[in-house]
């Protein structure tokens, strides 16, 4: 019996995901989300994986959890959690094609998320000055709309043209110097308050407002979701050649891969990718 004929619309997604507390931290604040949902169900995805995008939409995040004692840890558990919750309840409205809306439904739900973080750090000592950083992508038949607060990134590889794009900005001063042309990249990743972050979840913010935005997706792109662990054990340059390597050799996954050499490279704080490739 001959498969069915695939829709002109439809796309076949290839993941992979992989987090390390490093060598420092004595645990883990990072966490990542892969979810596959339609109008009825959300299901969550495995470290690795692919699946078409003809009837059902797919969601991957990366968030870096922040705060005193276990704060961190929990943040970042809070925010990918409230992701599967909430997002898949705009399922309708991205399959009636509302394009338009959806960076309101993305707004939306990085305002609930922040709300949430927010309450639990005023209502509790324990949790006071938590948040987390966020940063999503939303594929639909074509397109990818992705959302992000923090210093976590997303990074676009394309099929055609080669080199790699950084999707978000990072909401630090650093960054912004580095925007500005005031600081270059090595400058910018050695100072001494490159962490520092402007806007985050959580984390005594009074509004957060993420920035949003939308990429036409075709085969062979690549997208690269990850958090500062990543960048803090390569620069862009040797990030792009790691992650255009051959397959490892020992059957490890693209992410699992790039993981663990930016870990060997740094190791000083916790380390997450997500790699999802259009196939």
């Amino acid at each position: 019996m001959s498969e069915p004929a695939v829709s002109p619309a439809e796309q076949y997604l290839r993941w992979s995901g992989w987090t390390d507390r490093g060598k420092v931290r004595k645990n883990n604040e990072d966490a990542f989300l892969g979810l596959q949902f339609d109008a009825q169900d959300v299901r969550h995805l495995g470290k690795f994986g692919e699946g078409s995008t003809g009837r059902e939409d797919y969601v991957f995040a990366v968030s870096d959890g922040m705060g005193g004692a276990q704060a961190g840890e929990f943040a970042s558990k809070i925010t990918v959690e409230k992701v599967t919750r909430l997002l898949p309840r705009s399922y309708r409205q991205a399959a009636a094609g509302l394009d338009a809306g959806i960076d309101d439904v993305l707004t939306e739900l990085f305002d609930q998320i922040h709300r949430a973080l927010s309450f639990l750090g005023d209502s509790y000592a324990e949790c006071s000055g938590m948040g987390a950083t966020l940063s999503l992508c939303w594929f639909t038949p074509q397109r990818m709309f992705f959302a992000h607060i923090g210093d976590s990134r997303i990074y676009y590889l394309p099929a055609q043209g080669g080199g790699m794009r950084q999707l978000t900005e990072d909401d630090t001063y650093v960054g912004w110097l580095f925007r500005n042309g005031k600081l270059n990249e090595r400058e910018a990743r050695t100072h001494p308050r490159k962490n520092v972050l402007q806007k985050a979840l959580g984390a005594g913010n009074q509004f957060v407002t993420p920035q949003v935005g939308a990429v036409l997706y075709e085969p062979g792109d690549r997208f690269l979701l990850c958090t500062d662990g990543v960048i803090d054990g390569f620069r862009d340059e040797l990030l792009l050649e790691q992650m255009n390597s051959p397959a490892d050799a020992l059957g490890k996954s693209t992410a699992h891969a790039l993981v663990e050499s930016a870990v060997q490279a740094s190791g000083r704080d916790n380390t997450t990718a997500l790699v999802v490739e259009v196939v």
